[in-house]
């Protein structure tokens, strides 16, 4: 045996001193690393966990209608709405030592390594949950030694400033489940159809599997490769003591109800009114639109889901299937501005475009309501009184002469007043009105209603010729209804980003911009379209549907070549209905003409079914109501044969009293006054 010199021997230990110098170095370079790594992870403090998640929108009552559709279905959920089952089970089966580490379990590691080497191939994987959480939260899920490197950084940063129930939580949250599915949440309604805090203990442990490969271990993909995953993971849990051997067996052999189905695609509610929602999220709020697909908000809208409903079964019940003309329709309502349903078109599908909203039609005599608040400031009331007859306006300007006609041009050949000339949409008095007041003042006037389209100065604007949108009339007559308030249509009631904080909420000031006496004189004659006893030269417009309605109403229809609408309220609800074609295609069919009515009065009958019947509330002061002849707008006697109890601004009611049904009263009389008077407007301007 050779003996080892005493040279050989001092140089033996001169290289161990070097190794142990060395490696000494090389540990103290470690800690200076480690300890490097550390600070700077300290110093960058904790990474935002915002990931990609759907947008959800809910309705009033907080019903889910819809969600952003990237085609990821992504929600983020607390873990107290999380299955306590469905947790234990991901603990168990993906790290066992979770709540024990720091992030590494240094020991499955040495495991992995040893078993890898056993098999000549990577058999077992050693990630703890917080690698896995930062791999999805900040990147690829390549195999490269960068991308390792940096998911150790992020797992340091991760566990050094959120807490373990944080980390799991949003584990739990960001894991891919397969079809689509980020999260528990989604994962919980794409496979069993309810939410992660209803799963059962079979369901959960079925669930937990399928990370590992969704492809492999979903239910929908391999049953049979699913139920050995549960299994297995089931075992674990017994194991790990989060449950009994009993209870495991009991969760293998329970049946399982699959879906299959993401939730919300069987959610198709109000697409329009979801449009509308997107839109305002944009403009009014100024999100970005990446934010509004991605950010997982939590958008609480107005959407009353059975007034939707009401809303597109009778469009589709009143409309013929083989006509191609479209309907819109908004309803509000007038204390608030909500915007309690909405319907831009008869299919969303074939045309996404929101006649509700983005269409600018012609309103017809909508308008005149408008045109009559303003008469009111100036001095008109419901007894003020026109000849109604076929007129041509002529005018000193060199603009053309205009002749207006009534509908079917009926004429009342004498004077009627303002109340019935509203019931009976009576073009003469209004062209009359308008002219009197100045073409300037509708203009000023539909300003101070919230229209926001341009309008023409001209002697037809008093008919509806200028363009508006549904959605501003809609709003314009909730003024009425609500004594005179400024509201705005309003889609959205609160908005909070993915953490639950309130980015926005609607504010409920309304500024008075109507005199409350007037708005309501304005609502009581705006009834008379409803009331038969105003029939005359006539009928009063709303007499198709006086038999369908049950409840007080105001409204007024209106109606171009191309344009049929209806537009009325309660003290709760505000409804346009639009009807027309597209292409601006005259509405020729008799049938046609009078959708928009029809739909109005069946939703209106609906949309309140089981609500309080409300009658319209007069002001505390301002207006005094009397019984008036509704022929001569004077104050009836007990020898008029129809009497109607109209409102009036405290100091412009009648002061004189009907004589014309006087049963002493000489025949004559009245006809041989008339062809002596020369009404007041006529000393004004030259009508014929």
């Amino acid at each position: 045996m050779e003996i080892m010199t005493d040279q050989g021997f001092r140089k033996t230990i001169k290289y161990l001193r070097a190794f142990i110098i060395i490696s000494l170095i090389g540990m103290i370079c470690m800690l200076i690393l480690f300890a490097g790594v550390l600070g700077y992870a300290k110093i960058l403090g904790p990474p935002p966990l915002a990931v990609p998640q759907s947008t959800l929108f809910f309705a009033d009552n907080g019903t889910l209608i819809g969600e952003s559709n990237s085609g990821q279905k992504r929600y983020w959920v607390n873990m107290k709405d999380i299955s306590p089952d469905l947790v234990n089970a991901t603990v168990s089966v993906e790290d066992k030592n979770f709540y024990h580490h720091h992030g590494f379990d240094f020991k499955r590691i040495a495991g992995a390594v040893v078993a890898d080497v056993q098999a000549f191939a990577k058999v077992q994987g050693a990630s703890t949950i917080t690698q896995q959480y930062a791999r999805n939260l900040f990147l690829e899920h390549d195999k490269t030694w960068k991308r390792k490197l940096t998911e150790a950084f992020y797992t340091i940063r991760l566990e050094m400033n959120y807490s373990k129930k944080d980390i799991l939580e949003g584990y739990l949250n960001t894991i891919y489940y397969g079809n689509g599915a980020y999260g528990v949440e989604a994962a919980s309604q794409y496979y069993f159809g309810k939410k992660a805090s209803q799963l059962t203990l079979a369901e959960a442990s079925m669930l937990s599997g399928i990370p590992k490969g969704p492809g492999i271990y979903s239910p929908l993909a391999n049953m049979e490769k699913a139920k050995t995953r549960q299994a297995i993971i089931l075992q674990t849990m017994v194991e790990n003591g989060y449950i009994s051997k009993k209870a495991a067996q009991a969760a293998a052999a329970a049946p399982l109800h699959l879906e299959g189905v993401h939730t919300t695609q069987k959610i198709k509610v109000a697409p329009y009114f979801q449009d509308a929602v997107r839109n305002a999220l944009k403009n009014q709020l100024h999100l970005d639109e990446r934010t509004i697909a991605l950010g997982g908000l939590k958008v609480y809208t107005t959407l009353n889901i059975k007034q939707q409903e009401a809303a597109e079964s009778q469009i589709k019940e009143k409309v013929a299937s083989s006509s191609d003309i479209q309907v819109g329709l908004v309803a509000m309502d007038p204390k608030t501005g909500d915007v309690k349903a909405m319907v831009g078109g008869r299919d969303y599908e074939k045309s996404p475009f929101n006649r509700a909203v983005q269409a600018i039609r012609q309103p017809g005599s909508t308008i005149k309501p408008l045109l009559y608040y303003a008469a009111l400031e100036h001095g008109f009331t419901p007894s003020s009184t026109m000849r109604s007859e076929y007129t041509t306006f002529h005018f000193d300007d060199g603009q053309a002469d205009y002749t207006p006609h009534n509908f079917n041009n009926k004429y009342a050949k004498g004077e009627i007043t303002l109340a019935r000339a509203i019931a009976v949409s009576d073009n003469i008095f209004a062209v009359k009105t308008h002219l009197f007041l100045g073409e300037d003042t509708l203009i000023e006037a539909a300003k101070k209603f919230g229209l926001s389209t341009k309008m023409a100065e001209v002697p037809s604007l008093a008919l509806g010729t200028s363009g508006v949108r549904m959605i501003d009339m809609a709003n314009a007559y909730s003024m009425f209804a609500n004594g005179g308030k400024r509201v705005h249509p309003e889609l959205i009631t609160r908005v909070e980003d993915y953490n639950g904080n309130v980015i926005f909420e609607k504010d409920e000031h309304h500024e008075r911009v109507l005199n409350a006496a007037r708005a309501y004189v304005m609502t009581q004659m705006l009834t008379g379209v409803f009331d038969s006893k105003l029939n005359g030269y006539a009928k009063v417009t709303g007499s198709t549907v006086i038999k369908d309605i049950t409840r007080p109403y105001a409204g007024k229809s209106g109606s171009t070549e191309t344009d049929s609408w209806m537009i009325g309220y309660s003290p709760q609800l505000v409804t346009a209905v639009w009807a027309g074609y597209d292409v601006g295609k005259p509405i020729d069919m008799v049938a046609e003409k009078s959708y928009a009515k029809k739909i109005w009065a069946d939703f209106m009958e609906d949309a309140l079914k089981g609500k309080p019947v409300k009658a319209f509330k007069a002001p505390k002061e301002g207006v005094i109501g009397l019984y008036v002849d509704p022929d001569n707008g004077k104050l009836a006697t007990k020898d008029c044969p129809v009497r109607r109890f109209t409102y009036f601004v405290k100091g412009t009611e009648p002061t004189e009293y009907c004589t014309d049904h006087l049963k002493n009263a000489p025949h004559g009389n009245k006809k041989n006054t008339e062809e002596k008077k020369v009404p007041w407007y006529k000393k004004i301007m030259p009508w014929e």
